[in-house]
């Protein structure tokens, strides 16, 4: 009796909870509906996914001629060797006026001296590079050849991509064609520093859809099957720490705006005014007296920004008619601004609104502008020495870093099979000192080493992940 009483309650609970969930029927249901979805995606886009396999040649330092005993005897040597390297990504063709064209990174392509595009079907076509932007990290390639039988994607809206949407990321990982993974935005409008250490990625999109090696240049599509960004970045460690589900797409509204310029011209042409700008918080704005705009960090040296007169500490509140309510609305709206073009700047200054005319420049390489400072630093190219490139400590590194204080310089890059790089120095170090005598800028740094030998043998004091250290080239 006991046992049956027992059972019907459970069947009423049941029922209950069928009822108030909306009933187990809905549920199936939905879920249903959200794989179909999801089906229905993958079979518009996949189609026009394809495999691209890229050859350069690039110079290597064989490690004979690196060696102590080597330098010891016949001095710094000079013996490049040239060798092939092969590596895969993905791109997406789409319909350019009629023209089936694909996009991919431009890190995919970068230094390509031959290009194999593979489509789903097994089809292969050569391909030349039509145009590309390094700061947007796209290209665009022309495949030679009959293109008929390709299928082409539709390009979608990422500015209506919402946090917590489904996405869906498609490529050739580590070679395996035509791979598919699921997950959902998690965050919009990343800016984060590129690989090099040259510049920044901006207007990305934040997902935790795996994206691996060979990813790279595929499409990122949402549950409508449309295209809202080209995968490009894998966060794998932060100081020392294993990231697992943070991936990043280029937004593909910034992608589709400089589309005719890529194919017409070959390149991107922005405006560039010259100034490194940061959201207000809260309490900012109430002390520059402004509810919104971008605010003014730093002014470059020789700038169109420096000649109009910006200051530090202004807030850019528009652009001619134009509102900017963020840093991200005044690089939007400079970016797209012809070079020469004269624009009407409204700037809070002491919580005074004043205008500034300023004539735009073209926006230099992302290598001419790293390294760029302040007008109150007296060098802004630094020298390169024993394989090292080296830039300022900016508001911008010192934050990403965590350094407490913009002293020393940062380094961007080592030469792979330098005397830096067998010495242990990596990117992202920051040089305190050169032989126990103070590096506080790029200027510092340019003095010191001018003065030293190739084959010299420097003690560097580094701070790495927080710790301070000592390396020596010897």
């Amino acid at each position: 009796m006991r046992k049956r009483v027992w059972i019907i309650g459970l069947l009423i609970a049941l029922a209950f909870t069928t009822v108030a969930t909306g009933g187990l029927g809905n549920r199936v249901a939905i879920a249903a509906s959200g794989q179909a979805a999801i089906k229905n995606a993958i079979a518009k886009v996949g189609p026009a996914v394809v495999r691209i396999d890229v050859t350069t040649t690039v110079e290597v330092s064989n490690p004979f001629f690196n060696a102590p005993f080597f330098h010891y005897f016949f001095g710094e040597p000079n013996i490049p060797q040239k060798q092939e390297e092969r590596a895969i990504g993905s791109g997406l063709v789409v319909n350019y006026n009629g023209e089936k064209l694909v996009l991919t990174n431009e890190h995919v392509i970068d230094s390509a001296t031959s290009i194999k595009v593979t489509s789903t079907s097994g089809k292969v076509w050569n391909a030349t590079v039509v145009g590309s932007d390094k700061k947007l990290d796209i290209a665009v390639l022309r495949l030679k050849g009959d293109t008929s039988d390709l299928a082409t994607a539709e390009l979608g809206d990422s500015d209506a991509a919402e946090i917590g949407d489904w996405v869906i990321a498609i490529g050739n990982p580590l070679g395996l064609s035509y791979t598919v993974t699921l997950g959902i935005v998690s965050a919009l409008h990343r800016q984060i520093s590129k690989p090099d250490g040259i510049g920044y990625y901006e207007d990305l999109i934040q997902t935790d859809a795996a994206i691996n090696p060979g990813n790279s240049g595929g499409p990122l599509v949402n549950a409508e099957g449309k295209v809202i960004g080209i995968n490009t970045v894998i966060a794998r460690q932060s100081q020392g720490i294993a990231i697992e589900g943070i991936n990043f797409a280029v937004a593909i509204n910034p992608v589709k705006a400089v589309l005719d310029q890529l194919v017409t011209k070959g390149k991107v042409v922005r405006g560039w005014l010259g100034v490194k700008v940061q959201d207000l918080t809260p309490a900012m704005a109430d002390k520059f007296g402004v509810a919104a705009g971008a605010l003014v960090a730093d002014v470059i040296a020789g700038s169109p920004a420096e000649t109009a007169g910006l200051k530090s500490g202004d807030v850019i509140t528009a652009v001619d008619t134009k509102p900017v309510k963020s840093a991200a609305d005044l690089v939007r709206i400079i970016s797209s601004s012809p070079a020469g073009a004269t624009v009407d700047l409204t700037i809070v200054r002491s919580k005074r609104t004043i205008h500034l005319q300023v004539t735009l420049q073209e926006r230099p390489s992302e290598e001419e502008l790293y390294g760029q400072s302040s007008p109150t630093t007296a060098s802004t190219t630094a020298v390169k020495k024993f394989g090292i490139t080296v830039g300022p400590v900016t508001p911008d590194v010192a934050q990403r870093l965590g350094l407490q204080s913009p002293r020393g310089v940062v380094i961007i890059k080592v030469e792979p099979g330098s005397r830096a790089d067998w010495a242990g120095l990596e990117q992202d170090d920051v040089i305190l000192e050169i032989d126990l005598q103070p590096i506080d800028s790029v200027d510092d740094w340019n003095k010191i080493v001018s003065k030293m030998a190739d084959n010299a043998n420097p003690m560097f004091t580094i701070l790495r992940n927080g710790s301070t250290m000592f390396v020596t080239l010897d």
